[in-house]
């Protein structure tokens, strides 16, 4: 097996067939069981890999085939792929008000870390194949994945932030207003920033994670 690009908590490695995704960090066998227990739930409704078998701190999932969202935003397809980003996150969130948990209240599945770099599509026809790597999902407000998909973009493809209509209207939304959006950046950014300190206290990861936040903090709409 070879170790899979754009894994970057986690060791993940696959031959084309399977992929191994072993966990690491703090909550590791918690985030190991959420995401078994979200990707068996959400098969045959949302494109999720299969899960073929878990142990203590790894899940064997099925391969499938697709281009991860970020290497085809880049390469010039970024209102095709954020439109389908949109469309997926639409799918996601309306599955969870289908099961009818958390309705009432306004929560929906939330991601947790949802973006191009966690899609994979089809490059001939951008159609989403599979949407990856749900350890951090739990129930929430919708905004949470909406902004958080926006500071993918915003922080590593500055290029594209002009496109982000497209992903707005897959979804079938307008956006949040900025300061709810940029609200949720700076919070999911900061819960990185604590799950760093606690796996390397005062280590380069905690670093990285304040000076994102810093960035993230001098953004304008």
């Amino acid at each position: 097996m070879r170790r899979l690009p754009h894994g970057y908590t986690n060791h993940t490695v696959g031959d084309g067939t399977v992929v191994d995704k072993t966990y690491a960090g703090p909550g590791a066998r918690q985030r190991r069981a959420r995401e078994r227990l979200v990707l068996t739930r959400l098969r045959g409704r949302i494109p999720v890999p299969p899960v073929h078998r878990a142990d203590e701190l790894t899940l064997t999932l099925g391969f499938v085939p697709g281009v991860h969202g970020q290497e085809l935003l880049d390469a010039g397809h970024a209102a095709a792929v954020l439109s389908a980003c949109g469309a997926a996150l639409r799918r996601i969130h309306i599955v969870h008000l289908n099961a009818r948990t958390g309705a009432e209240d306004g929560r929906v599945l939330v991601h947790g870390d949802y973006g191009p770099n966690n899609v994979l599509l089809d490059p001939a026809t951008f159609e989403v194949t599979a949407v990856l790597d749900w350890e951090f999902a739990h129930l929430g407000d919708p905004v949470e994945d909406l902004a958080w998909c926006e500071w993918i973009v915003r922080m590593h493809h500055p290029a594209h932030v002009g496109r982000l209509e497209n992903f707005h209207a897959g979804y079938g939304s307008p956006a949040p207003p900025w300061p709810v959006r940029k609200a949720a950046m700076l919070a999911r950014c900061r819960a990185l920033e604590d799950f760093t300190q606690r796996w390397a206290p005062g280590g380069d990861g905690v670093r990285h994670w304040r000076q994102r936040i810093t960035t993230t903090a001098s953004w304008e709409e």
